[in-house]
């Protein structure tokens, strides 16, 4: 039966995620239309959708990024409703704007709050307003260089310079000292105004070996709960490839103060929907910093919803159709341990060059504790202009120690015809001391892959 005002959802995005709302919408019996460009006809997100609506030509800017065409979709189809997903235009908060004042409902926060959280200086002030412990750093936007670099002699190297309207890693630069920190902030300025149209940079203290710790949070507006956390450390070039939960590195009571931490920050907004409240961890302080707010769902929702039995997409879904938290804080328990890799359209042995083409045969790993969310199907044709994200693999079981091993039996069965993927990347991942007794941190990974550049080809070589 269909909850709250929302009956009929536009996905204004592609890929698996579309494919998860979907789901997410059939299970709470609202219909669904799905936007598309010329080079997703065949998509299986279209084929899934109880209705399609072609935005444009493949260009993302043209279709997927076209605010007209997709709210003209959404009138045209008579849909109520339009969920971002992730990426595109899921952090725009004009867009958030331009739906609600088309009479639609936006599945996500405010404009304001994506406005709000998505500028990282002004949400690193309001989490220093909540009592959140932030990273040491500028109280804002960096406006006199002269003043900025006293104050990073005074923070003390290396130093973080960070685009303030940033995402994705896009937009940073590491300082080492002084000449460094003059020659790479206006570098740093210049790319985040290219990416996001605003060069607007903040710089903060670098914490050495630390660790990347997220919280998950869901908000109604009033109230405010969370799910845990994810830890996120195994990152290439600031991007995630490697997420579970929980963090075994998390003592119970550096946990509680976390998600507290996550939980104050989320209702000092109030927040509606879900989303992510990420962290730097100092292993050898035991001491936690506020980086950044994410207004989305995020990729890596699956581990999170494997550990405590919940469908994050939905419970976004019914919020913004009116609906208030299902559950209070103390009704929310987790279990066991999951693991999730991601597969892209990569190939890990040749510095990860993309390599869109043709899937011939596919063969899903299933079983106990397996989940593959995926856009895939024999035949499929997966374009070249958009990320090369595949699907991701996720797997659960009792204890961390078992899900490394159903992960190595579920990436054995994976196997996907005609196109490279990062698969063997894992494979030998799960090789690595270091990662199966979670001692790595944010900047591990890129010096093991040049070490281990042998043991990925062996694991699955280059197949184009």
């Amino acid at each position: 039966m269909t909850e709250g005002k929302i009956k009929k959802l536009l996905i204004a995005n592609r890929g698996e995620i579309a494919v998860r709302i979907i789901r997410a919408a059939r299970d709470l019996g609202i219909a669904t239309v799905q936007v598309h460009s010329d080079a997703d006809t065949e998509s299986r997100a279209v084929r899934m959708a109880d209705e399609a609506v072609n935005i444009g030509p493949p260009a993302a800017a043209k279709s997927y990024l076209n605010v007209e065409a997709i709210l003209k979709a959404a009138r045209d189809s008579g849909a109520d409703a339009i969920h971002p997903g992730y990426g595109f235009l899921a952090e725009n908060a004009d867009f958030a704007d331009a739906v609600a004042d088309a009479g639609l409902i936006f599945v996500g926060p405010s404009g304001d709050t994506i406005r709000l959280m998505g500028d990282k200086a002004a949400a690193r002030a309001e989490a220093k307003n909540a009592n959140v412990p932030t990273v040491p750093g500028s109280d804002g936007v960096i406006g006199d260089m002269d003043a900025a670099a006293r104050l990073a002699e005074e923070i003390g190297f290396p130093v973080m310079i960070k685009a303030s309207a940033g995402g994705g890693g896009r937009g940073i630069r590491i300082a080492n000292d002084a000449a460094e920190f003059r020659s790479l902030a206006p570098q740093a300025s210049s790319e985040a105004k290219a990416a996001f149209g605003d060069g607007g940079i903040y710089i903060e203290k670098v914490i050495e070996r630390a660790r990347h710790i997220e919280v998950q949070v869901l908000g109604d507006g009033e109230d405010a709960v969370h799910f845990f956390e994810r830890e996120c450390s195994l990152q290439r070039r600031r991007q995630k490839v490697w997420e579970e939960a929980p963090s075994i590195a998390l003592g119970e009571g550096v946990r509680e103060e976390l998600c507290a931490a996550a939980v104050a920050l989320t209702k000092a907004v109030n927040y509606k929907g879900a989303g992510t409240i990420e962290f730097l961890y100092d292993d050898k302080t035991g001491e936690f910093y506020f980086i950044e707010m994410n207004t989305r769902i995020q990729v890596e929702h699956p581990v999170t919803e494997m550990i405590c039995g919940v469908d994050l997409v939905a419970d976004m879904i019914t919020i913004a159709g009116g609906g208030k938290l299902r559950v209070n804080q103390s009704e929310i328990t987790r279990s066991g341990h999951a693991i999730e890799v991601r597969l892209n359209a990569e190939d890990p042995a040749n510095n990860f060059m993309p390599f869109p083409g043709v899937v011939g045969e596919l063969l899903a790993p299933d079983g106990p504790g397996v989940r593959f969310d995926h856009m895939l199907y024999p035949g499929y044709a997966v374009p070249p202009f958009y990320d090369s994200l595949l699907g991701k693999l996720i797997v659960w079981a009792e204890d961390r120690d078992k899900a490394l091993m159903r992960l190595k039996r579920a990436l054995d069965e994976l196997q996907i015809e005609g196109l490279p993927t990062t698969a063997p990347l894992f494979q030998a991942l799960l090789e690595s001391d270091d990662v199966r007794t979670s001692t790595v941190h944010t900047r591990w990974l890129e010096p093991w892959l040049a070490d281990n550049l042998d043991l990925i080809r062996q694991k699955g070589g280059s197949e184009t």
